[in-house]
């Protein structure tokens, strides 16, 4: 052998990772999470967060996908459109989810724009190849109901005109359940995360066994069943 290979085994790995993806070996698939602090696990340990509950999911059920966190605490969906191109370049997700809106509305600003950037984030996406879940964001009634259901409704308007899967109300059973949330009333406490993902769930799914990376990786193998045992 080589004295170099003998002085460096790990190099024999390298070379060998090298040449398997030059050969075409397939890529692991890539979720990738475009959200404010819903999902960023704003006040929470980061592997308390659903984010990081999805991806120790998508390992139980026998799915090879990896999931990235791109998220950011008090991001906007002007801010979430700004950096998304970089996101896209660094990361080639497979699947995208969009959760973003909720500061946009709690600061009353504009419903026109955030549809217009909504649906810029959801366009790029797929100009990327990658498919895109659209979760849907609430606020409070406080805000009136004219604003409030505008706000609620360009959800499904959007699901709607770009054929996407729509994710109901993030925070479908937490934002009402006072013992789920933080002192702040806007972010859920850890015990809330494995509902959030269970309300995520069922929209994802579907997907993951669309991508032709994934059906490569897995020998084209259903997890309807492994799924479905792997709620927490």
């Amino acid at each position: 052998m080589n004295p170099f290979y003998r002085r460096f085994p790990g190099a024999w790995l390298a070379i060998l990772l090298v040449l398997g993806w030059s050969a075409g070996w397939p890529r692991q698939p890539t979720i990738m999470v475009l959200g404010d602090s819903l999902s960023s696990g704003y006040g929470l340990e980061l592997s308390q967060g659903w984010v990081s509950l999805l991806q120790q999911r998508l390992e139980q059920a026998g799915y090879p996908h990896r999931v990235v966190n791109a998220s950011i605490s008090g991001d906007t969906s002007r801010g979430g459109l700004a950096r998304l191109p970089a996101a896209l370049a660094s990361h080639q997700p497979d699947i995208v989810i969009l959760e973003l809106g909720g500061n946009d509305g709690l600061r009353g600003l504009s419903l026109e724009a955030l549809a217009q950037n909504l649906a810029a984030m959801i366009e790029r996406s797929q100009q990327a190849g990658a498919r895109v879940a659209l979760a849907e964001i609430r606020i409070p009634p406080n805000y009136g109901p004219r604003y409030t259901k505008k706000f609620q409704a360009l959800y499904g308007e959007l699901a709607e005109r770009y054929q996407l899967p729509l994710i109901p109300f993030l925070l479908d059973g937490v934002a009402d359940n006072n013992g789920l949330m933080q002192a702040d009333g806007v972010h859920p406490r850890a015990e809330a995360q494995p509902r959030i993902l269970d309300n995520v769930w069922p929209v994802l799914a579907p997907l993951l066994s669309l991508s032709p990376v994934s059906a490569s990786l897995t020998g084209g193998q259903p997890h309807s069943s492994a799924a479905g045992n792997a709620h927490p």
